[in-house]
């Protein structure tokens, strides 16, 4: 590209005798060439100055500054390097109007092309950082709601366990000693879950055996839970899922010994786990497809396309969440 600009601008300002006569040819070059590199410096640091800003303020602003700020230093570039040519008698160039006003306008059409060009890049680059910062926000929303409705369940979970040991304290003291001991491992899994993203599947199954445990030495038989007959070792999932669609099926359904609630979960071939449970609602009302699914639904987002099922007939009601590869390593001690 520089021996073209070279080409043609000495062309202008010299004629045919620029590619005819040698001495001419190389001392225009010569000249051409320093002059270039003295405008490239100069013009380079007009922009960076100017462009500086451009990321932090009004795109078309800047770019309008930066242009007013580029016309002033190509007009001074053009009548310097017009003058330079001047003062070489062998080129035999004037120093006149007539030789600095086409150069002017074409370096204005070029400054206006060079603003334009970084006023997309700079729109194109802000645009990536507003797309990167919703999907911020997006995702800070989303711990949010999650971590809100793991608060809800804890308290509630944590009163009714309370009960249930000062029941067994004279009822069973052994008991109360073992229930004591599976409410600290799901407490300490609780917390561990807080601080990270996924879980495998191993502990997040054998955390909820322990939490099972809990709620049927409160329901007794009134509570049946049926885990899964296998449990892939590379697959992982969001922590304490499974409890939350658990305590949903207990919350919004009757549970007695002549009617127990039923929950099954089973390992599905598209890897996934599905949770059901049978029908008894308490409250017709209430659903259990409300802010609880909706915000495990919304979690999953943040980890895989594929979305939470769910399906309900007259007598069941079921829960499918994707499983993802297995990436976090959790203990159950």
């Amino acid at each position: 590209m520089m021996p073209v600009c070279f080409a043609l601008g000495n062309y202008y300002m010299l004629g045919e005798r620029y590619f005819f006569h040698l001495p001419t040819f190389l001392t225009a070059t010569s000249l051409a060439f320093a002059l270039y590199w003295f405008s490239v410096v100069l013009l380079t640091v007009t922009i960076r100055k100017t462009a500086g800003s451009a990321a932090e303020g009004h795109i078309l602003r800047q770019m309008l500054r930066m242009f007013r700020k580029l016309a002033l230093v190509t007009a001074f570039l053009a009548i310097f390097n017009c003058w330079i040519y001047s003062l070489v008698p062998s080129l035999q160039v004037g120093f006149s109007w007539a030789v600095l006003w086409p150069l002017v306008a074409i370096g204005l059409l070029c400054d206006a092309f060079i603003c334009a060009l970084l006023g997309l890049f700079y729109a194109l680059q802000q645009w990536k950082n507003d797309q990167a910062d919703d999907e911020k926000l997006a995702r800070q929303s989303v711990e949010v709601e999650f971590d809100a409705l793991k608060g809800q369940v804890n308290p509630h979970f944590l009163f009714n366990s309370l009960n249930t040991l000062s029941s067994l304290i004279n009822a069973d003291p052994m008991q109360a000693e073992d229930f004591v001991e599976d409410l600290a491992r799901v407490y300490r899994y609780t917390l561990q879950g807080g601080r990270t993203e996924l879980v495998p599947l191993q502990s997040e199954l054998g955390f909820l055996q322990v939490y099972i445990q809990l709620l049927q030495a409160r329901y007794n038989d009134a509570l049946v839970v049926e885990m899964p007959d296998r449990c892939p070792a590379d697959l992982s999932i969001p922590p304490l899922m499974l409890q939350i669609l658990i305590d949903n099926a207990v919350q919004y359904n009757m549970l007695s010994s002549s009617r127990p609630l039923t929950i099954t979960l089973s390992i599905t071939g598209e890897r996934a786990i599905r949770v059901t449970n049978n029908i008894q609602m308490r409250h017709r009302t209430l659903r259990a497809t409300g802010a609880g699914l909706r915000g495990l639904s919304t979690k999953l987002l943040a980890f895989t396309s594929r979305k939470l099922e769910i399906s309900e007939s007259d007598d069941t009601f079921s829960v499918t969440i994707p499983l993802l590869p297995d990436t976090a390593p959790a203990s159950m001690q």
